[in-house]
Order: C-alpha cells, then sequence, then structure tokens
C-alpha cells in the first residue's frame, strides 16, 4: 500500500487524489504481499511474482478470477494491464488486442463481436498469439470469432455460459474475469524502479473537453472526423512513443509505435495497414515537429489530424496541413508512454 506525509494527499479507499496544485509526497511508504508466483519474468531464465498492496483487499486487475488455461507469466500482466486500461477507455463495447504491449487493434463499436471484429483487421498478422481485452461481458457471437485466432490471454469483466464453453475446448487460453470496478483507471502514483531510486509520478488521467480543443486550420473537421479523432486520441495515449494512430469509424487502421522519429512512426503505421488510408484521421501522442510527418499521413490518405501542437515550428504544419486540405485539431496535451 502507498502512504504518503503531505497532507494534500487524501488516500481514499486505497487511492492517492491529489490537489489541483498537485505537490508530490517528500516521503512514499511501500508495504505489499505476495499473491502470486508467476510462470516466470520477462525471459524464462527470471523469476517473478505479484504483490498486491498489503493491509486491502486486491482490486482491479490483480484481482481478476483466472478462470481457466496455463499460469500467468510477468509478460502476461504487463500485457493484460495494457489491454485492460485501454479497454476501460470506452463506453460503447469495444474490444483491444495488444501484442508487446502495444495496441495493434481497437476498436468501439454498436457490438461487441464487431468491435472485435474491426480491432483484428487492423493488424491480423500482430494479433496472433496477442492479448485480448473487453470492456463488456463476452457474448458468444464474439466468442466464436475470437476462438479462430491463437490468443495467449483474454480479460473481460465476464464471459457468458456459452463463452465459456467455446473457450473452454481451448484448455490453454488463460481466461481472466475483471472484479467490479476493474475498467475503472488507475489513480494510484505510478512507481519505476531505476538503480538506486524509484521515479514516481501521476497517472496520466483525464478526457478532452471541447473547450480544450483548437481547429488550427482553414478547414474545420466533419462531425464524423472528429468522433473518431477523438477515438483516435484514446488510443494514442496507450502506444509507445512516439505514437501515431491512423483511424476510421471508430477503429484503428494503423498503428506506428517506438520508433525515434515520428515521420518513421507514421510510415509504420502506413506500412502496417491492410488497406487504403483514404479518409482516415490520425491522431499523435506529441507534436510534429516538422510538417514530414503531416505530409506523409496526407500521402496516405488521411483528411484529419488530431495532435497536441507546441512546436516551434507549429506555423509551418499547419501550413502543410492547409495546403494539403487537412482538417487539424490542438488539444494541449500530450500523451508520452515510455
Amino acid at each position: 500500500m502507498i502512504t504518503t506525509e503531505l497532507e494534500r494527499l487524501s488516500v481514499e479507499a486505497g487511492h492517492i487524489t491529489l490537489a489541483s496544485k498537485t505537490v508530490l509526497p517528500e516521503r512514499v511508504h511501500i508495504a505489499l504481499r505476495r499473491q502470486q508466483e508467476l510462470r516466470y519474468g520477462e525471459n524464462p531464465h527470471q523469476a517473478a511474482a505479484l504483490y498486491v498492496p498489503a493491509g486491502r483487499a486486491p482490486e482491479g486487475l490483480a484481482a481478476a478470477k483466472q478462470l481457466q488455461g496455463k499460469e500467468l507469466s510477468y509478460n502476461n500482466f504487463v500485457d493484460l494491464e495494457a489491454a485492460r486500461s485501454l479497454a476501460a477507455e470506452f463506453k460503447k463495447p469495444a474490444a483491444v488486442i495488444i501484442k508487446h504491449n502495444n495496441p495493434c487493434g481497437s476498436a468501439e463499436q454498436e457490438t461487441l463481436c464487431d468491435a472485435y471484429l474491426r480491432a483484428y483487421a487492423c493488424d491480423p498478422i500482430s494479433a496472433f498469439g496477442g492479448v485480448l481485452a473487453f470492456n463488456t461481458v463476452v457474448d458468444a457471437a464474439t466468442a466464436e470469432e475470437v476462438a479462430k485466432l491463437f490468443v495467449e490471454c483474454i480479460v473481460a469483466p465476464g464471459f457468458d455460459e456459452k463463452a465459456k464453453t467455446i473457450f473452454g475446448a481451448k484448455k490453454n487460453l488463460r481466461l481472466l474475469e475483471l472484479p467490479p470496478g476493474g475498467l475503472e483507471p488507475e489513480r494510484e502514483l505510478q512507481l519505476k524502479r531505476i538503480l538506486g531510486g524509484m521515479l514516481v509520478q501521476q497517472p496520466d488521467l483525464g478526457e478532452l473537453r471541447d473547450a480544450e480543443l483548437r481547429t488550427v486550420t482553414m478547414r474545420v473537421p466533419t462531425p464524423e472526423e472528429m468522433l473518431t479523432m477523438r477515438f483516435a486520441w484514446k488510443v494514442s495515449k496507450h502506444v509507445k512513443s512516439n505514437a501515431i494512430v491512423f483511424a476510421r469509424d471508430s477503429a484503428t487502421v494503423g498503428v506506428g509505435a517506438g520508433q525515434m522519429s515520428r515521420v518513421d512512426s507514421v510510415k509504420l503505421a502506413v506500412m502496417k495497414a491492410q488497406g487504403p488510408l483514404q479518409g482516415s484521421v490520425v491522431a499523435s501522442d506529441a507534436f510534429f515537429p516538422f510538417p514530414d510527418g503531416v505530409e506523409e499521413a496526407a500521402k496516405a490518405g488521411a483528411t484529419a489530424v488530431i495532435q497536441p501542437g507546441g512546436s516551434m515550428r507549429d506555423g509551418d504544419v499547419i501550413g502543410a496541413a492547409d495546403r494539403l486540405g487537412l482538417a487539424m485539431v490542438f488539444t494541449g496535451v500530450r500523451h508520452f508512454l515510455h
């Protein structure tokens, strides 16, 4: 359990809520107990275990009930949390496919089955051996489609009886059922170990507000473009930087992750797309430092871009968007994920 010595931080139901003007605590105390030994760590020669806060009941993914399948590994939990946290962003039925801690497909649709099919269509090759998350109870129609693919793990708020029967034929498939509240955003301070110390930060929370969005181009995005840009923006928050997400009709159609230059993330997303990108929108987790990324997106068929803005060359980037007939929206918020 994380506790602090600052009155500016309140602990409610085991969660730390930070005041409007955040001052991180001078001291952070952590008390954990080992809950579960894991199959292995990031690699088979590394031992690993799941620890949970001492003195309170487990929550979230740590409290998920494993319904079937092999023992979980360290990587399974890392990917399951990445999948769960992205699925938690959506209100309509949504499906997320994670591979090596990055979304290779995500969609929010009217039915869960449609959401899965759209997510899978984004990158079927990478989806093989992936980890899936759903934000609502998995039904038989969705299970039948998922069962056609080899996947490592699935996490969801529940599975209906027919879905359990379908997945039951795959004995090694790890099936996890989230507890109530398992799709809540992570609100505790985030910790990352470095040699000799610990980095501590707030979680990346908050939704886009209309008042914070600023159209900076001559062309204003259509309502349809704006809807899908909001979807793509949510996904970009969960893609390793540099992150570029192409989307259409609230489904990803191309994802570029983890590149050292933003234009290369655009090119990678275009390369991995399974079909034409004409009419798609693009989300970027940070500003475009040069016009080249926007030019590559437009060349691929994108019609609108959502990004934080804030580059020294914003004027050049906006000028390129106007020249190419793109709509561009600034959020003023960056979503780096390392």
